[in-house]
């Protein structure tokens, strides 16, 4: 595992680009697999898990020619094996499950771990997948191994979900896509990267309606043809650069910055005293922003972010967020409505000084502006809370060590390179 040695107090200015959005690439990559034909794509981010995929693709005889330097991938699955050794499927990585219905749909059988690991965000079942791909016709047998078997095809079936569960969702939308019949899903997730995904899967040749919504329709279709396709940039790093702009007090410009999802995002920013401008579609934070939060109407009440399924605030940008409040004026109330383990990291923010109370599981109070030193702390296994505790560091002059900061690679290719754009003194200690 490596550290994260920052030189913090020095304000962050500049342009950067953000990355393909690591979660449209994950499942797209997967999705890939429902064609014989070959797919293109362009601004694919090179983090860690996607290397994970392109090694178990490859194992079982799919061409993949990555450009890392231009970001472009031209996958050819048109020879696979005729079966897999389920020992080189993607390890360490939450997303391996997306690769569920794909593989069902090509070996139609498969036996796997059943219980793939990811983040330290809490529990992460597999019942709503195994209830989807049930749903549309798979056989689940479960005797110390997990056993998945379908016949020729998926059939089309309607499935109202427990809950908007962003993977479950892109599940039900391969599987479907080749499905015989019509398939239903209510209480669809419908994040920016749901929408990638089925915009891809409609490039290829599906039929979905709904996109963007909470109730997704899918034919079937015979089959699904080759496409070329960019992923869009990530949301997440774009709010990142900005908010590492704001807490440092310099001014951040992000190209590409898709501004038709930041309406909510930016409100939360205006929260903490922080205005987002646009210049097309470039988002620029301003320099030396008073870090102020503001009071609500209703003079009895805290201030609050809350964060749930989209189109509620992103979860994953509660981190980034929480960072911020610890520096401005005022006291912030955040509230996770999805992941029991979202604020386990508050203990190692606490030792730059920052006041935290944790209420419970899912909720916390920060009261901001309170004095903060450097410190050596230990980054969890969750991206962007490593990436706030690099916020935070970031902010105060003098050295601190973000320990095990490994999955800011998850997500984020050439951090601290981009960072150094910004005129961040920042190293990777191997």
């Amino acid at each position: 595992m490596a550290n994260l040695i920052v030189h913090g107090g020095k304000p962050l200015s500049g342009t950067i680009t953000p990355s393909g959005n690591k979660n449209a690439v994950l499942p797209i990559l997967c999705a890939t697999l429902l064609t014989d034909e070959a797919v293109t794509l362009s601004n694919v981010p090179a983090i860690t898990d996607i290397e994970k995929l392109v090694s178990f693709f490859r194992s079982i005889g799919s061409r993949i020619d990555w450009d890392r330097e231009a970001k472009t991938m031209r996958l050819d699955h048109s020879e696979l094996e005729t079966d897999f050794d389920t020992a080189s499927l993607p390890q360490g990585m939450r997303s391996a499950v997306l690769l569920f219905a794909p593989l069902l749909h090509r070996f139609k059988k498969i036996a796997l771990d059943s219980n793939p690991k990811g983040c330290a965000l809490g529990i992460r079942e597999l019942d709503p997948h195994l209830e989807i791909l049930a749903c549309l016709g798979a056989t689940i047998e479960h005797n110390g191994e997990l056993k998945l078997t379908i016949e020729e095809r998926f059939t089309g079936a309607s499935h109202w979900a427990d809950y908007m569960s962003v993977t479950t969702t892109e599940t039900f939308v391969m599987a479907a896509a080749l499905a015989d019949g019509v398939s239903t899903l209510t209480n669809a997730a419908s994040e920016p990267h749901v929408q990638d995904l089925c915009r891809f899967l409609i490039s290829m040749g599906a039929s979905i309606e709904g996109v963007g919504t909470s109730v997704l329709t899918v034919t079937g279709a015979e089959a699904l043809q080759g496409a070329d396709a960019a992923i869009s940039s990530d949301h997440h790093e774009v709010a990142t650069f900005l908010a590492l702009g704001a807490i440092t007090g310099g001014e951040v410009q992000v190209l590409d910055s898709t501004p038709q999802h930041f309406d909510l995002i930016n409100r939360s920013f205006d929260k903490l005293g922080v205005t987002i401008a646009y210049d097309g579609n470039t988002a620029i934070c301003r320099s030396s922003q008073e870090l102020r939060i503001q009071q609500p109407f209703t003079p009895n009440l805290l201030p609050k972010i809350e964060a749930a399924p989209w189109p509620y605030f992103p979860v994953d940008l509660l981190p980034p967020m929480v960072a911020l409040a610890t520096r401005s004026e005022g006291v912030m109330h955040f509230w996770n409505k999805v992941y029991e383990g979202g604020f386990s990291w508050l203990p190692e923010l606490v030792k730059f000084g920052a006041h935290a109370v944790v209420s419970d599981p899912h909720r916390i109070i920060i009261f901001g502006q309170r004095p903060m030193r450097p410190a050596v702390v230990e980054a969890p296994y969750i991206i962007r809370a490593a990436v706030a505790l690099y916020m935070t560091a970031a902010s105060i002059e003098g050295r601190s060590i973000v320990k095990n900061a490994d999955p800011i690679r998850r997500a984020h290719p050439n951090f601290a390179e981009n960072l150094r754009k910004l005129g961040a003194e920042i190293e990777w200690d191997e």
